[in-house]
């Protein structure tokens, strides 16, 4: 185990990793948020453009929480393996924004959505065998990826 300052400074660095992600995503979102994205069909159920940012903003304290969880228990090759398909997870993240706002590729943004939708899946239940808690954290952002993927799915069939 780490000591508590150490463990402080660790949580400053998971929670600042989480959200200089969100603000890079935002950034390439902001490209099209505004234009593209507001004359496309939508389904039925798409959320206001309101509600995106905030849940975000509680989704990726979650996630910080949970990898600075799993961080915590120290240097083995299981907790870098999970560590590492954390930051795998949050780089893919990254990039359904880039394909999806980005480079208004629907299509491609699905596809890779479903490649995220599985690494945080394997994510979660390394996570799992590590800390409990951890895995839960992440279980609402699984499911919001869930609905995530069924807006894009919608998008992309309807235009």
């Amino acid at each position: 185990m780490r000591s508590k300052t150490t463990n402080a400074i660790g949580l400053i660095v998971f929670l600042g990793l989480c959200y200089f992600r969100l603000k890079i995503g935002s950034a390439v979102t902001a490209t099209s948020v505004g234009t593209w994205y507001q004359v496309l069909n939508k389904a039925s159920f798409n959320p206001p453009d309101g509600v995106f940012t905030p849940v975000w903003i509680v989704l990726y304290f979650m996630m910080a929480i949970a990898g600075w969880r799993v961080w915590r228990h120290g240097n083995s090759r299981k907790i870098s393996q999970a560590l590492a398909l954390f930051a795998l997870q949050l780089g893919l993240n990254f990039f359904w924004s880039v394909l999806f706002f980005g480079y208004q590729r629907v299509a491609l943004a699905l596809a890779e959505m479903l490649v995220l939708f599985l690494t945080v899946v394997a994510t979660t239940v390394l996570f799992w065998r590590i800390d409990r808690l951890a895995a839960w954290l992440l279980v609402p952002y699984l499911l919001w990826l869930v609905f995530a993927t069924v807006l894009t799915y919608f998008v992309w069939v309807l235009n």
